[in-house]
């Protein structure tokens, strides 16, 4: 479905770093960038253009911007937020998504890959030594640093520093001229190797889905649609919130398969019980 086929990854942040080899390897693609895209115009982390489509819409228009300046019929973006880790709300976390569509086939496959493995943070500092400790933490200068004079203001904003003398001359004047410097982690990707990394591991999650294929119909991305709970106590036999079948469906032919708990569990521990435990 893949091979020998041009596949325009929408990026202006060097994403391709992470994503090209995976896609190349594993589905036979050949994977280019078109320059005249401009994906900030959807949305920038600093707040200077708004986002104002969700993570998969905006995804979406970048990959339908990019087949349309490329003239190309197949297309994968990303698109990355960063906040509480739904799993663990006191960690930071990357949620990141990847889109691919595929015109020709009229195909849509989203894969995400949420991880804990992120320098994300912001702090007000007042003196250089608050300054180098936030920048120590981050990973500076590996990953690179914005400053600006408050986190809620784009004005007199300076992103993309990984120069120990820049950081230390922009922090100098950004004091004298507002009295208080915001300090935050760029999380643009060429800026971030923590987050390429997420996003590499967004595209394996992306070719696993593209490999698992309908049973019925062969179309790719044919997965967990749907968790159903109520796996029975194994003391009283009332149903728990734990898994007790996955369903998969295809979005091509609609096809739908009902599995039992993938570990293969009939009954749970009744710790996990509201009746026995509660």
């Amino acid at each position: 479905m893949f091979a020998g086929r041009t596949l325009v990854i929408a990026t202006r942040h060097a994403k391709e770093r992470a994503i090209a080899p995976v896609l190349e390897t594993a589905l036979g693609v050949r994977c280019t960038v078109c320059e005249a895209l401009d994906t900030d115009a959807l949305g920038t982390f600093t707040g200077e253009v708004e986002r104002r489509l969700d993570p998969v819409a905006t995804a979406r228009e970048k990959c339908r911007r990019a087949m349309d300046l490329a003239r190309c019929d197949l297309a994968v973006a990303s698109e990355g937020s960063f906040g509480p880790h739904p799993a663990m709300v006191f960690v930071p976390g990357d949620d990141e998504i990847l889109l691919l569509i595929d015109r020709r086939h009229d195909l849509e496959i989203v894969a995400r890959e949420v991880s804990a493995s992120t320098n994300f943070a912001a702090e007000r500092v007042g003196d250089e030594r608050a300054l180098l400790r936030f920048a120590e933490r981050a990973g500076f200068p590996g990953h690179a640093l914005i400053l600006r004079p408050s986190r809620d203001s784009p004005e007199d904003m300076h992103k993309g520093i990984s120069d120990h003398g820049v950081l230390l001359s922009t922090f100098r004047a950004l004091l004298e001229r507002h009295g208080e410097v915001c300090v935050e982690t760029d999380m643009r990707a060429m800026h971030n190797p923590m987050r390429m990394a997420v996003i590499g591991a967004a595209a394996r999650r992306l070719v696993a889905l593209l490999e698992s294929t309908c049973p019925q119909c062969a179309t790719p991305g044919f997965t967990v649609t749907e968790v159903k709970r109520g796996l029975p106590c194994g003391v009283c036999g009332l149903p728990t919130e734990s898994p007790s079948r996955h369903l998969s469906t295809c979005g091509g032919c609609g096809y739908t398969r009902e599995q039992r708990h993938p570990n293969g569990k009939t009954a749970e521990d009744p710790r996990y019980c509201g009746f026995c435990n509660p």
